[in-house]
């Protein structure tokens, strides 16, 4: 078997040909990885970050599904592949310096994104204008309950976050 080729995208030459330019020259930090917000097309909420490495990149592209790679697992990660939670991107974009995409999705099954069952990553909030010692203990759970068991969903498989 021979080994899948590196994906390319165009060289990074000038500033102006990065920030202004029409060739998609993202830069992967010294991980080979690129940061990825997003977000529900139809409400504008904040679902997630994740991270692509070239590969996750180039098939998002292709397919029109969101593909992360896992920092924890040090896998490439077809959004949904487990769970059928998989994001549909309606709109992807890269930002002025092209280190970082967003991508506008829209969620199959119960529409949630996290693994943990709730709609959002973002599901706490932070308490502002406190000393930190309240704050500590003070985060606030922004959605009330889950969309989906997540025993149900991935069995007894180990929690995919690294403590």
């Amino acid at each position: 078997m021979t080994a899948q080729a590196e994906p390319t995208f165009g060289k990074r030459i000038t500033v102006e040909q990065v920030e202004e330019g029409n060739i998609l020259a993202p830069k992967f930090d010294e991980h080979g990885l690129i940061p990825a917000v997003t977000t529900d097309a139809e409400t504008g909420n904040l679902l997630m970050l994740g991270y692509m490495n070239a590969e996750a990149l180039k098939l998002t592209i292709e397919t029109g599904e969101a593909h992360y790679f896992s920092r924890s697992r040090q896998v490439l990660w077809h959004k949904g592949g487990t769970s059928g939670l998989v994001q549909k991107v309606e709109e992807l974009r890269i930002d002025d310096d092209q280190d970082a995409v967003w991508l506008r999705v829209r969620v199959g099954g119960s529409g949630a994104s996290c693994h943990v069952g709730f709609m959002s990553c973002f599901y706490r909030s932070i308490p502002l204008g406190q000393p930190i010692g309240n704050v500590i203990e003070g985060l606030k759970y922004t959605e009330t309950s889950k969309t989906f068991d997540p025993k149900e969903v991935y069995g007894d498989a180990p929690n995919p976050t690294k403590l």
